[in-house]
């Protein structure tokens, strides 16, 4: 992934990052934060290769440009850490503050990227406060993080703080279908999953295991009316290690079958390829009975977090599929 160009959706904030560097307003310190896998590296690298790009728009051809997208930008640092679940003092002094007191080796900014940055600990934070507060003219630091209110309030009160929103399913829809050659059908279905979050519709495409779990519930909820209770419970012990994409499944195969049942329109459906399946659910389902399966779906859940036995929960959301 290159500029700003190449990126799907965050049309509002590629403009402000735009016009940041086109007025050379650029701040010492912003904080990226959405899910994993919303887009915050790829607007952060944009970023940084448009701020160091000798035409300031990241053309992919200059010196800088070319070094940059090899991964081999001196005046790029990416801040590693050893520990899994924490990024240290000791990384932050070594990686950050250490290394601000020498200058770029050939642009006018030195970018300090940090992925994952809810893992700094409280003693790290304030070690990266004190650069953040007195930084050297050059430095830029980014913070990219799934959880913003893990940072102290004296780190979020001298940041930018950048909110990466999910994108229109139907972006996620193109995306699947013109770039990943996917059939719309299974678009659509990774599309729901993933919620606006590109990252997560991509892995999700390329995961066999997602298609398998999917194509195992879709076959249970298919033939819930007209196979014996006991297979259907089989069916899913086979499941088990996946229940909660399974129980997300279920609920958007209910929502199709409420929406067809309210509509008769195909094009709403999520499962399209699914539609003579969900036609007869709709037509031998009253909405109340509908509504009914949506609670169970949402109980079962609960029960399953808080513990409660697994064969017994399922027994008990299936009993209510199929008597509804």
């Amino acid at each position: 992934m290159a500029g700003f160009q190449e990126i799907i959706g965050h049309e509002q904030l590629i403009s402000y990052f735009k016009k940041s560097i086109a007025h050379g307003n650029i701040s010492h310190a912003y904080i990226l934060s959405g899910e994993e896998g919303i887009g915050k590296m790829t607007l952060a690298r944009a970023f940084a290769m448009s701020l160091l790009c000798e035409t300031k728009t990241a053309c992919g051809r200059c010196h800088s440009c070319r070094q940059f997208l090899s991964d081999n930008h001196p005046d790029v640092i990416y801040v590693q850490h050893e520990k899994e679940q924490s990024i240290g003092v000791d990384d932050i002094r070594e990686q950050v503050v250490a290394d601000t007191e020498i200058r770029p080796y050939q642009g006018g900014f030195k970018i300090y990227i940090i992925d994952e940055a809810e893992k700094l600990t409280p003693q790290a934070q304030n070690a990266l406060l004190k650069t953040i507060e007195e930084p050297p003219e050059y430095v830029v630091i980014m913070l990219l993080s799934n959880h913003e209110e893990s940072f102290l309030q004296t780190i979020l009160s001298r940041c930018i703080t950048l909110r990466v929103r999910p994108l229109a399913d139907q972006a996620v829809m193109n995306y699947l279908i013109g770039s990943r050659g996917m059939e719309q059908h299974q678009a659509g279905v990774c599309t729901a999953f993933a919620r606006g979050n590109l990252g997560k519709a991509a892995a999700l495409a390329d995961s066999e295991e997602f298609m398998d779990m999917h194509a195992k519930t879709i076959d249970i909820l298919k033939n819930i009316y007209n196979e014996p209770l006991y297979l259907s419970r089989e069916k899913m012990m086979e499941v088990k290690g996946e229940i909660s994409e399974v129980l997300d499944t279920m609920r958007l195969w209910y929502r199709d079958v409420v929406v067809f049942k309210a509509t008769q329109d195909s094009n709403l459906l999520i499962f399209k390829d699914e539609q003579q399946a969900i036609k007869y659910m709709a037509d031998h389902s009253s909405f109340n009975g509908l509504n009914e399966i949506q609670n169970a779906i949402e109980k079962a859940e609960v029960r399953l977090k808080a513990n409660v036995g697994y064969e017994l929960t399922i027994e008990l959301l299936l009993l209510t599929l199929r008597e509804n």
